[in-house]
């Protein structure tokens, strides 16, 4: 099997094949080593941004994911991602999230390192979240302080859990009265998961073939954790007031476009965005065909381009 989703070719031709460099490295924290990658554009252009980005349930950032990363950086913008704690090339058992405050407190602690470096504090931030990744990145938001990051952009993010999801409270009383022994336990339902989400079959026979993903069931501490934070979220929403962006498909199976709205309506930001696609699944990047994926990434080009514009450095240098 190739190493990468595109074959044999060495990563930096690839990466300078798509205009980026990439580097990768691991950043030591409290809670544990993560692996951290950046993507930068490969020619001399003037950087507009930082972009934060964290990958969904199971992914990481490499593999697919990284699409999202290089769009970004051909775009102008300086993209840093890592792995969660328990995903791709971190460390953790793999598939658990027992702490989804630690774990986003983990990863919150290398974006605030590389956003506040003397390379990068002057410019605007924004903070990125897909799926699970979408949810992580609202805890690390509200962890944040105030002011720091200039905007936020979520696709398809976990706020709410569809009916079909949501794990069985029966299962997670009984798995609760084993006093925390049964949390690492891969034994919960995953109801299909990827099949619901990526709606493009060649990119489906991609995605699964992730050497990194995490393919198990799903952990009893994840769910109660994903059940506890879901939760928390919807009822904190009016704490946002940052600028935002929300992009979510009308058939998403995994992720509920009601959460999208929820934020829309409740959140304190006065610049607020939703867009909503028709019949889209839940992987509105990696795994919808290529035309849907690009309208997608269009209108997060646009979002992204206006927000520096308005809220960026307000002198010519």
């Amino acid at each position: 099997m190739a190493p990468n989703f595109w074959g044999d070719m060495p990563e930096e031709e690839y990466y300078a094949s798509q205009g980026v460099k990439n580097s990768k490295s691991h950043f030591q924290t409290p809670n544990g080593k993560i692996f951290t990658q950046s993507f930068l554009p490969l020619n001399d252009t003037k950087i507009k941004a930082t972009v934060f980005m964290t990958h969904g349930y199971g992914s990481d950032s490499g593999w697919l994911f990284q699409k999202i990363c290089i769009n970004y950086a051909t775009w102008g913008y300086a993209v840093f991602a890592a792995d969660l704690l328990g995903h791709g090339r971190s460390e953790g058992l793999h598939g658990y999230l027992g702490d989804v405050d630690k774990v986003a407190a983990t990863s919150l602690s290398y974006f605030v390192s590389v956003r506040k470096s003397e390379e990068f504090k002057d410019l605007p931030a924004f903070l990125f979240g897909e799926s699970m990744g979408g949810m992580i990145t609202m805890i690390m938001y509200f962890q944040s302080e105030p002011g720091l990051w200039t905007g936020l952009i979520f696709s398809a993010p976990l706020f709410v859990i569809p009916q079909a999801m949501i794990p069985s409270k029966v299962h997670l009383f009984a798995y609760g009265l084993l006093f925390g022994l049964a949390d690492t336990w891969a034994a919960m339902p995953d109801n299909k998961m990827v099949g619901k989400a990526i709606k493009d079959l060649d990119k489906l026979k991609i995605i699964a073939g992730n050497p990194r993903r995490y393919s198990g069931k799903p952990r009893v501490g994840t769910m109660r954790e994903v059940v506890r934070v879901t939760n928390y979220i919807q009822e904190n929403f009016n704490k946002v007031t940052a600028p935002f962006l929300t992009c979510h498909g009308t058939s998403d199976g995994v992720t509920c476009y009601t959460g999208s709205e929820m934020l829309y309506e409740k959140a304190s930001s006065v610049d607020k965005t939703i867009k909503l696609y028709e019949g889209m699944y839940h992987s509105l990047i990696q795994g919808e065909p290529d035309e849907n994926a690009n309208l997608v990434l269009g209108d997060m080009r646009a979002w992204i381009d206006e927000r520096v514009q308005r809220y960026g450095p307000k002198c010519d240098t």
